[in-house]
């Protein structure tokens, strides 16, 4: 896959086994090696709460407490959800939920919100 250019070499991890075939890729300019990017690992990195510690995510106190606080559970309806913010939770990352938004105007469970 890093030879092809559809992954990189994380240093961190591999501790260089794949930097010969990344060389190769880039080089050719193959997969993602034809445009520009940031490595994922810079990028967490420069966005990160600690760099970052104003932007949570729906106004609450680190990612981690969204993930306990929601999980994308099938079946979910407008009757079950408490809020706003959780039902735009559900719509912005949920395969289904697009669903609690009926009418498509981006406003989900719209006697909630």
């Amino acid at each position: 896959m890093v030879e092809h250019g559809r992954a990189l070499d994380w240093p961190r991890y591999s501790h260089g086994a794949y930097a010969q075939q990344q060389t190769k890729a880039e080089t050719a300019k193959v997969g993602i090696w034809i445009g520009t990017f940031d490595k994922p690992w810079d990028w967490r990195e420069q966005h990160s709460e600690a760099t970052n510690p104003t932007k949570s995510p729906l106004g609450l106190i680190s990612r981690r407490q969204v993930a306990q606080s929601y999980s994308c559970q099938p079946r979910r309806f407008c009757r079950q959800i408490s809020s706003c913010e959780e039902a735009r939770w559900y719509l912005a990352n949920c395969s289904w939920g697009s669903k609690l938004d009926r009418d498509g105007d981006g406003i989900p469970c719209e006697g909630v919100c």
